[in-house]
């Protein structure tokens, strides 16, 4: 059975992880780039912008859409050029990967990933098609609603607006149950761009 340097089984560890017995480090790495951490907090501020000016400041509630767009976009061409930790090849996981990681999480034995894990990388990729999808809707929804009519368009804005809030507050949830399985703070590591070794 293969072991690790500090003497935790790693037989059942996914390549990328790192073993839930293996003992905290007190080192640090640095993980999150500038433009990965100011993209995530600019689409975080700009949705909760967006959502709360919804049908109410309509200027910059657009202007709050406007930018999440340009963010996604940004995002987007990073998870592509962009250091190592920010690329999707790195994160995105495959169908089995992903229900494996969850599996393991139900029972309290994930592994830590320095990067995204592979919940958090599925999460990734729902929160911006769902704010891809709800930027798109907005933009046809003012310029009238397109084939579909303004009001479906309004109704399809709305639900694709909701589901990304939905999925914002799992983000949350799982951030929040990562931080304290492997106890790191993982907010602080995407304020400072370093996570525990």
């Amino acid at each position: 059975m293969p072991i690790t340097s500090d003497g935790a089984s790693t037989h059942s560890v996914p390549k990328g992880a790192v073993s839930p017995d293996a003992a905290v480090s007190t080192g640090t790495v640095r993980v999150w780039d500038p433009a990965i951490r100011i993209l995530h907090w600019t689409i975080a501020a700009s949705f909760a912008i967006a959502w709360l000016s919804a049908e109410e400041i309509m200027p910059v509630h657009e202007a709050a859409g406007f930018v999440i767009l340009v963010a996604v976009g940004v995002r987007s061409l990073w998870g592509l050029v962009g250091t190592p930790h920010a690329r999707f090849a790195e994160f995105v996981p495959s169908p089995k990967g992903f229900l494996s990681y969850m599996g393991a999480l139900v029972k309290g034995r994930a592994g830590r990933y320095v990067g995204h894990n592979p919940a958090g990388g599925a999460m990734i990729v729902a929160l911006l098609a769902s704010l891809l999808l709800t930027v798109a809707t907005g933009i046809v929804l003012d310029t009238g609603g397109g084939v579909l009519g303004e009001d479906a368009m309004e109704d399809i804005h709305g639900a694709a607006a909701t589901v990304t809030l939905i999925l914002v507050a799992l983000h949350i949830g799982g951030v929040i149950l990562s931080s304290m399985l492997h106890r790191e703070n993982l907010v602080r590591a995407m304020v400072t761009g370093r996570k525990r070794a």
